[in-house]
């Protein structure tokens, strides 16, 4: 089984802003409300630790590894639980530039046996995604 969610903002800031914004895992816990914290290096392989708090959900720390990281166009990870084929995903940032800002989008590919039981949990993640998107805007707008 599979499923993406995805969403997605115009921010009226220059990538090297959001990039900027995005990238300062030290500051999440001041200002996102969905990915409280976030720590590790930040290249291609590396690990991740990464603590989520969808809305209406307890906070959940998972523990990925970086896929992607290209400075103010994308970056990911992927994580999956210790036995395969049952659950993993891929989360996504993606950066833009257009005539006015930038469009961010956030997605995740849900893959493997057990997405279909975590359906409310998915739609709460793309509530989070959202409240994320709609933080990264005010704070990339307003530095």
């Amino acid at each position: 089984m599979a499923r993406v969610i995805e969403t997605s903002v115009l921010i009226k800031a220059p990538p090297s802003r959001v990039w900027s914004v995005l990238m300062d895992f030290a500051a999440y816990p001041s200002w996102n409300p969905f990915i409280r914290s976030l720590s590790g290096e930040k290249r291609v392989g590396a690990s991740l630790e990464v603590v989520i708090a969808p809305p209406g959900s307890k906070p959940q720390t998972f523990k990925p590894v970086v896929i992607e990281l290209v400075a103010e166009r994308g970056f990911g990870w992927r994580g999956a639980l210790p036995i395969p084929g049952l659950f993993a995903g891929e989360h996504r940032f993606a950066l833009a530039e257009e005539a006015s800002g930038t469009r961010f989008t956030q997605s995740e590919a849900f893959s493997g046996l057990l997405v279909p039981i975590f359906g409310s949990i998915l739609e709460a993640t793309q509530r989070g995604f959202r409240a994320m998107n709609d933080e990264l805007k005010a704070r990339s707008e307003n530095q």
